[in-house]
């Protein structure tokens, strides 16, 4: 019992809490961004990662990936948020959840193996030209303030980690975020910010059951979403998965990987969040800031809850 918890969670305490922070950082203007697409308030997106992320940490299937609300899924339901309200979308989360717990106890999630090392291949490529293409809005009609600090986040982002010593030591995305956020504090730099996106939450979530009928027409409303988001949701996970396998050269459980994003969408749902799936940017963050076991999704996701209600002025 004691080795398995040291190998699981203890093997890499530094690295995996130092990872954890830089994606907890990363996390909320993509949580709240994910809200706005999906048309909800950003304390939803917010509430969910946190859920998932730290759910997530305990039962998933592959250590040192990172789970949270995504764009992808929240696509899948801008229409329903839209036609039926926020109570349809978290009784559609709950189902959602249940459809792929579904799926792991099937074996679906061993079907991985059969897709093509170009069809990960293509799928990283696709999602990085659509990360940058989603940031240009923000380099645009903006002071020569906004340009600078890019460039400078840049390049401490890609050559700290040459510095003797302590180049190795803390993650340099950290360093970036934590350097360029005092900077731009003590000049007053008239530059967007995170608070700018949404409002961000001031109470911890509780437990909500969604008030919506419980018969067939609620059934049928829902079905065709929760499938839809049970299905995307794991198909990203799991070529997420394969990707994290690759960089740390070892291997995962892709059928608990389906149970646990189930686990994880039931608890964002009875908290008040959507659902989630794994992200390959923050998971990919992770693993190039050292996370390597669960400790680094559970220091993410407890962080990111203190900072937006504990410490949203700082935010």
């Amino acid at each position: 019992m004691l080795q398995s918890l040291k190998n699981t969670w203890l093997f890499n305490i530094r690295g995996d809490v130092l990872a954890g922070l830089v994606v907890a950082l990363a996390l909320i203007p993509e949580a709240i961004a994910f809200s706005i697409i999906a048309g909800v308030d950003p304390k939803i997106g917010l509430y969910a990662s946190f859920c998932i992320a730290v759910v997530i940490a305990f039962v998933g299937g592959r250590p040192g990936m990172i789970s949270a609300a995504t764009g992808a899924m929240a696509l899948l339901m801008v229409t329903l948020v839209k036609n039926h309200g926020l109570e349809y979308l978290l009784a559609a989360t709950l189902l959602c959840g249940v459809l792929q717990i579904g799926a792991g106890y099937l074996k679906l999630g061993s079907l991985m193996r059969f897709v093509s090392r170009s069809v990960v291949t293509g799928f990283v490529n696709a999602l990085a030209i659509l990360i940058f293409m989603a940031q240009l809005p923000e380099l645009t009609n903006v002071s020569w303030h906004v340009y600078a600090m890019t460039a400078t986040g840049l390049a401490i982002i890609y050559l700290f980690p040459y510095v003797p010593k302590i180049g190795k030591v803390i993650p340099s995305p950290l360093v970036c975020i934590l350097s360029m956020t005092a900077v731009a504090m003590v000049l007053g730099l008239d530059i967007r910010t995170v608070g700018d996106m949404g409002e961000l939450p001031d109470t911890l979530p509780i437990f909500l059951w969604p008030d919506v009928p419980l018969n067939l027409e609620t059934l049928a409303i829902i079905f065709p979403y929760a499938a839809a988001l049970a299905v995307v949701g794991l198909l990203e996970s799991m070529m997420t998965a394969t990707i994290v396998d690759d960089l740390t050269d070892t291997t995962s459980d892709k059928n608990r990987e389906c149970k646990g994003q189930g686990v994880a969408n039931i608890a964002s749902g009875l908290l008040g969040g959507m659902a989630g799936c794994a992200m390959i940017g923050q998971s990919v963050i992770n693993v190039k800031s050292g996370g390597r076991g669960r400790l680094s999704c559970l220091t993410a996701g407890v962080v990111l809850l203190l900072m937006v209600v504990f410490l949203s002025d700082w935010v």
